[in-house]
């Protein structure tokens, strides 16, 4: 008898009919957790597979942006308009545990794929739908807007300056993650109970969810959250960019009045932490615009490189301002990195960033599928 511990989803069979990023998110943490994940795309092929940057070759069949959330998965062909094409889905569909879509309301019913349709064939079947604005909406859910709508733009922007978007599809993302809290819930019950379960997740619920205290200052207060930059709205100094002497960009987290106070002893300031004005972070929030006058003419005197080794060595929240490069290829990033594979030469990045002594890491995935590949099989 074999004791070696098995991926905890080797057992699974994914039916992956979303596409763009949420969806395929969601399957690529299935496949990395061991499940089977058959991405059925229409005969163009998913429409990321085609979003390159100017810096990618026009030849490459797969683009960066495919490839973020399609490690592992099998790619099939299937064009849903026909009879063939359905018929095959229904198929899969019957012996599938999941299956993951992306289509605005009705859109499912009209090509005959909605979950009512498919537990005819697979009552056990666990069916996971991402909408952009719930089921009652016909609107088509995409980032950028409802990362306008649910108010991430405003706050993210710098006061008196126009609002930013995120420069990752940030809903999706986090929409991804309230389906597979879903689906996992929904694993949980048939587990129990034998029974599939219908699952929902919009754009704009995963959005609101996620304004968290920003949200809780206005259903406290009235009071609208306005735009800071990176600084923080009730803790002083968290988040503002400084600038120091060598031209490392860092920022401070400091959250607790002790590190306040370990702080001003890093920077040779040990009289601003017995200043009336910066003693509590009350009083920090309170002062802000006064304290980040000295706390950038201070760091703007000193070595970054320096200022960073004492901050850590006095037990102080500080980091470096990397670019993405330098986040990737920092030793500790290592783990979250996919090797190579096959004819993808490039290492890709997980989705799933938690571990546990209880079941082995997934060493290396299937590169990010051809277009049809496995329709064949």
């Amino acid at each position: 008898m074999n004791s070696e511990p098995s991926l905890p989803f080797a057992d699974l069979l994914i039916l992956e009919l979303a596409s763009v990023l949420a969806g395929p998110q969601v399957g690529q943490f299935f496949a990395e957790l061991g499940a089977t994940v058959v991405k059925v795309e229409p005969p163009g092929g998913d429409v990321t597979r085609r979003w390159k940057t100017a810096a990618e070759a026009v030849e490459t069949s797969v683009s960066a942006y495919f490839s973020c959330a399609n490690w592992g998965k099998q790619s099939v062909v299937l064009d849903l308009r026909t009879p063939a094409g359905l018929a095959a889905v229904y198929r899969l569909a019957a012996r599938a545990d999941i299956v993951l879509a992306s289509y605005k309301p009705g859109d499912a019913e009209k090509l005959g794929v909605d979950y009512a349709t498919l537990c005819q064939h697979n009552p056990q079947l666990i069916y996971g739908h991402l909408t952009g604005y719930g089921p009652d909406s016909g609107r088509a859910g995409y980032d950028a807007v409802l990362q306008a709508e649910a108010g991430f733009m405003h706050l993210n922007g710098l006061p008196g300056h126009a609002p930013q978007k995120m420069p990752v599809a940030l809903i999706d993302l986090l929409a991804a993650h309230q389906l597979k809290e879903g689906l996992l819930t929904a694993l949980y019950r048939r587990a129990g109970t034998g029974l599939g379960a219908l699952v929902q997740v919009s754009l704009l619920d995963s959005a609101l969810a996620s304004l968290a205290n920003q949200a809780a200052t206005f259903l406290v207060t009235g009071q609208d959250p306005q735009p800071l930059g990176s600084g923080h709205p009730s803790i002083v100094p968290y988040g503002t960019v400084y600038r120091a002497a060598d031209g490392v960009a860092l920022i401070l987290a400091v959250g607790a009045d002790r590190q306040f106070q370990l702080l001003c002893a890093a920077l040779s300031q040990p009289a601003w932490a017995a200043d009336e004005r910066f003693g509590t972070n009350e009083a920090r929030v309170a002062h802000r615009a006064e304290l980040e006058v000295l706390l950038h003419a201070r760091i703007g005197e000193l070595s970054g490189t320096a200022l960073l080794q004492e901050l850590e060595r006095r037990g102080v929240p500080a980091g470096a301002v990397r670019t993405v490069g330098q986040a990737l290829t920092q030793a500790a990033a290592a783990p979250m990195l996919l090797p190579p594979a096959s004819e993808f030469a490039h290492p890709g990045l997980r989705t799933v960033a938690f571990r546990s002594p209880q079941w082995p890491l997934a060493e290396a995935l299937a590169a990010p599928p051809r277009l049809g590949a496995h329709t064949a099989e």
